[in-house]
């Protein structure tokens, strides 16, 4: 098992450090680097998973190229002989880490598409009947398919929980001409997206895309339906009326959840088993999605 990347220092202007990825400042791009920390309920584990951050990376990789016909997104290459010659000897460690994109404006505004009833949106529709105030119809059962993909957008918060809001408050945030795109965009990227992964096998039970603005063009930017944007189920494994074992992030946390980690102390280490079921769930979405070999 490699080496995980959990801390990198490059000798380039931080740009922003977030939960999981380093943006460093080239001017006029950003370089984005994929580490192998995991975060779950907005906390960063102290556990990494090793080879994390390089399928994150393959992934939307695949689905930037896949998507863009729909809209298009700030990738410019994801290859380390595109990199800053500074940058020579951190190659090895970068390979298959990295893309280098456009600088956008970012539109800070979760775009979440449900098309199953999981998570909180099962425990939501239990309590009332609907999810971010979206009526659905009485008698659905865990895990059922909806009706048609919904759009529930949520704000992008720097610190704590993001909140659901409605359609109203985001056009009230960012008026509604522009929420009605980002409403229409993520529906067809989701539905897009969900044709191609079904005929692999791979139900997309929901996912969040993000948007910046690059020259007032809409742009899709940061990841794209990976394991930690998105909730996967195998085809042949799904049932209705239970939650079906996924592969993705939501390992971990249940995980979290089975602990009963009070999610306001400092998060426990995981230990060797669920690192390495996570690794391997990581792995085999890769491998279902975009390859026939793990990373």
């Amino acid at each position: 098992m490699n080496e995980p990347l959990v801390k990198l220092k490059l000798p380039l202007p931080l740009f922003y450090s977030g939960k999981v990825r380093e943006l460093y400042d080239l001017g006029d791009r950003l370089l984005m680097v994929a580490t192998d920390r995991i975060s779950a309920f907005d906390y960063i584990l102290p556990t990494p998973i090793p080879d994390k951050g390089k399928v994150l990376t393959q992934i939307s990789v695949f689905w930037f190229n896949y998507t863009k016909e729909i809209i298009p997104n700030h990738l410019l290459s994801a290859k380390t002989d595109d990199l800053p010659k500074s940058l020579s000897s951190f190659r090895d460690i970068l390979n298959e880490r990295i893309m280098l994109v456009k600088k956008a404006e970012k539109i800070k505004i979760e775009c979440v598409i449900r098309g199953y009833l999981a998570g909180s949106s099962w425990k939501e529709y239990q309590e009332k009947g609907s999810i971010c105030g979206i009526k659905l119809p009485a008698g659905l059962k865990e895990s059922e398919r909806l009706p048609q993909p919904i759009f529930t957008p949520a704000t992008k918060e720097e610190s704590g929980h993001d909140m659901n809001i409605d359609g109203k408050e985001l056009e009230r945030r960012v008026g509604r001409t522009l929420a009605q795109r980002l409403e229409e965009t993520s529906l067809s990227l989701y539905e897009k997206a969900a044709k191609y992964a079904l005929k692999r096998g791979i139900i997309i039970a929901d996912t969040k895309f993000e948007f910046g603005l690059i020259d007032d063009q809409l742009t899709l930017i940061d990841e794209l339906l990976t394991p930690d944007s998105s909730r996967f189920w195998e085809e042949d494994k799904y049932r209705v009326g239970i939650s079906p074992e996924s592969l993705d992030k939501q390992f971990v946390r249940d995980y979290l959840i089975k602990i009963k980690w009070d999610k306001s102390s400092p998060p426990p280490r995981l230990p060797e088993e669920i690192v390495r079921k996570t690794r391997e769930k990581y792995r085999e979405i890769k491998k279902k999605l975009i390859s026939e070999e793990g990373v």
